[in-house]
């Protein structure tokens, strides 16, 4: 989906399995098992490589960049993962801070945490592997924000990133300033994340494990408001921390804007059958997963006018649904149960057509009617405008008619039963797990 397409744009051109490398590192938890010693993710990135953009391609030379991670569940310690996984070149990370923020582009100078990776202060990362650091006591806040300074001394040719962060990033002039308080030698604004893919912590109480909503840019956020963090994963994880302790999970976002589920590409990244070890068993103490793709393996001939353009693949309803079948399967023979929702109205946007609205409704039918995920969330029936079920309702649309707003996502999160969820969820397949008000 079209990710620079929105109310509050920032510049996006202004600036296998995993591989544990590098130093002595904890290992995220085996996908379905119990989570790992206490430890559960409370957020992340899915990685991309470089587009077309200067910034993605170049890199960064001798400079630090400061992003802000928005946590799901809070915790007592944290460990951060880095990642070089599209990478040219191996990257010398020289410094790593965390700190709870002060302001826009700040951090508390007396909560300045300094990472090691097996003790040491620095890490090379080789390329196509990632890195955990060693655990640092620091309070975590459940639903807070985490401010991550990486000094980068050395070129890191193009970058591994995730293109669409919705939140905002600062990057410096020449220098290590990851204990620097203030923003003032951070020129640069930007919206994505860089080499950052994960943090963990290790809650008060023993954590319940992860829910991973998998998706294309409606799970990531497009057109929901700059660091107001009203992302629909944002929103579910605050009703999750409603629950008793016994029972809330994490909320890991692995939406990627314009993703697929059939066909990587340049603007939208690897596939999700390709993606889906990393990005959702590589998670610790996953869980759940929510499974929320497809519309834009109907909806792609406009990608070909774009920058970052790769030839239009067509596909059809039924080999969406084999998608589908193969990442049910997955999730089941990792242990983990997964819900699949269904695909939201496109009416009026872009690159609506009326055969593909057509398959759309070919693939939503399937999805109300199969009997192999573990649930279903009727996304369209929660959207849809009663008068016009083509297309969004008005009070939901962000005004491209393709991505909500703040309410839309709010009125997302809140159509999953969190019954669904969880150690505790029933084991029907199929089961309708829309919540009552929002049908």
């Amino acid at each position: 989906m079209r990710p620079w397409k929105r109310r509050h744009r920032r510049p996006l051109t202004a600036a296998a399995l995993l591989t544990l490398a590098v130093a002595p590192a904890a290992v995220p938890a085996q996908a379905g098992a119990a989570p790992d010693a206490g430890w559960v993710g409370t957020w992340t990135a899915s990685p991309m490589a470089h587009s077309s953009d200067a910034v993605s391609t170049n890199g960064f030379t001798g400079q630090t960049v400061r992003e802000v991670l928005h946590t799901s569940v809070g915790g007592r310690r944290l460990r951060l993962r880095l990642t070089n996984t599209f990478g040219a070149v191996p990257l010398k990370v020289g410094r790593v801070t965390v700190a709870p923020p002060d302001g826009p582009g700040g951090i508390r100078s007396d909560r300045v945490r300094t990472l090691t990776f097996g003790g040491a202060g620095s890490v090379t990362i080789p390329v196509g592997a990632r890195t955990v650091s060693d655990p640092v006591a620091l309070p975590v806040p459940a639903d807070g924000d985490v401010t991550v300074s990486l000094y980068l001394p050395s070129a890191t040719g193009p970058v591994t990133w995730h293109r669409q962060s919705m939140e905002t990033t600062y990057v410096s002039g020449t220098g290590d300033h990851t204990g620097d308080a203030d923003a003032a030698a951070f020129p640069t604004r930007l919206g994505s994340f860089f080499f950052v893919d994960g943090l963990d912590v290790a809650p008060a109480t023993a954590p319940q494990g992860a829910v991973v909503t998998l998706g294309d840019s409606i799970t990531d956020g497009d057109q929901s408001t700059v660091d107001a963090n009203n992302r629909y994963p944002n929103y579910l994880a605050r009703r999750e921390n409603a629950l008793p302790p016994g029972r809330r999970q994490a909320v890991l976002n692995a939406g990627i804007g314009a993703n697929r589920v059939l066909n990587d590409s340049r603007l939208g990244g690897p596939k999700a059958l390709d993606r889906f070890d990393r990005d959702v068993l590589g998670q610790t103490g996953v869980r759940d997963v929510i499974l929320l793709e497809g519309v834009n393996d109907i909806n792609f001939p406009w990608f070909g006018s774009e920058p970052d353009a790769q030839p239009t693949t067509p596909v059809t309803a039924g080999q969406i649904i084999a998608g589908y079948e193969r990442l049910i399967d997955r999730a089941h023979r990792h242990g983990l149960r997964i819900l699949i929702g269904t695909m939201t109205p496109v009416r009026g946007s872009f690159y609506y057509t009326a055969a593909g609205e057509e398959e759309r409704q070919v693939v939503n039918r399937w999805i109300r009617g199969q009997r192999l995920a573990d649930g279903v969330i009727d996304f369209d029936r929660v959207m849809r405008d009663p008068a016009d079920p083509q297309r969004l309702l008005p009070a939901y649309d962000s005004g491209d008619h393709l991505h909500p707003g703040d309410s839309g996502y709010q009125a997302m999160a809140a159509a999953v039963r969190l019954d669904c969820l969880g150690p505790g969820a029933g084991s029907a397949r199929g089961t309708d797990c829309t919540t009552a008000r929002a049908s």
